[in-house]
């Protein structure tokens, strides 16, 4: 989501691409919508808290399958089947379900993450929330939309008011230290949320939902789409930790991102 270098990708391509994300995500999220309240067989991965489902299984091979047809020289990156090179130059990252616990569970928020990324970075995001239905999406260089209507990040608010959404990794280990985050954040800022969905926490930190967002331990199909989508809404963005991004209006995020880091280097 960053100061990449601008591809020489025309507008014509990445309004072609744009398309074939969002055709992804609704279908995937349809697919999703049959499986809501009967997820189906549940397993583990990582730890015993990340969880994966017949749900998750089902949507990616919906996504895999129509990108087979409509891009098949295109290399892919799946959070439940891994990465299938491609010949040509573009990659595409796909979450078909993020926010499995809350999906599992009955409870919203869950998504569909849709990005393809070419050598500077993500060209193209979406995002897809089902259950409302909402879609955001962004294209690098040409803005953000939820719903086809343009969207900007709000930068009105001071960090004593801000309400900051954060998120949890499934190691034990590492949410212990996610809690010494939390205990230097929460009593600087106005309020925190955990949604369960990094990838519309960053949207709505793009639409103006939460002021800000940050998460240490996030996977490249859990921020690629939102990141771009924020930063094309006007975001900025910082790092920190082991594959952490900070992500808030221009004239907050540095004081977020001093918070946040001093919370991670307090960890004991």
């Amino acid at each position: 989501m960053s100061e990449t270098p601008r591809s020489a990708t025309s507008p014509a391509e990445a309004e072609a691409l744009l398309g074939l994300a969002d055709e992804l995500a609704r279908a995937a999220g349809a697919e999703l919508v049959r499986w809501f309240g009967r997820a189906g067989e549940v397993a583990t991965k990582s730890s015993s808290v990340d969880y994966v489902s017949d749900a998750d299984r089902a949507a990616e091979t919906v996504l895999l399958a129509r990108l087979r047809e409509a891009r098949p020289d295109d290399a892919v990156l799946g959070e439940e089947s891994g990465d299938h090179a491609g010949r040509g130059g573009l990659r595409w990252v796909l979450d078909p379900l993020d926010g499995t616990v809350n999906f599992v569970y009955g409870r919203r928020p869950w998504c569909v993450s849709v990005a393809c990324a070419d050598a500077h970075g993500t060209l193209v995001g979406v995002v897809h929330d089902p259950l409302v239905p909402e879609t955001f999406a962004a294209a690098r260089g040409h803005g953000a939309w939820r719903d086809g209507d343009p969207i900007a990040c709000p930068d009105a608010v001071a960090l004593p008011q801000a309400l900051v959404g954060t998120g949890f990794a499934y190691d034990r280990q590492a949410r212990r230290a996610q809690g010494a985050v939390v205990a230097r954040v929460v009593g600087e800022v106005g309020n925190l949320r955990r949604g369960g969905a990094a990838a519309l926490d960053l949207c709505e930190v793009a639409c103006g939902r939460l002021d800000a967002f940050y998460e240490d331990h996030l996977s490249a199909w859990d921020r690629a789409a939102g990141e771009l989508i924020a930063h094309e809404a006007g975001a900025a963005q910082r790092t920190f930790g082991d594959d952490g991004v900070i992500v808030a209006g221009p004239s907050l995020v540095e004081g977020l991102a001093r918070l946040v880091r001093d919370g991670a280097s307090a960890e004991p």
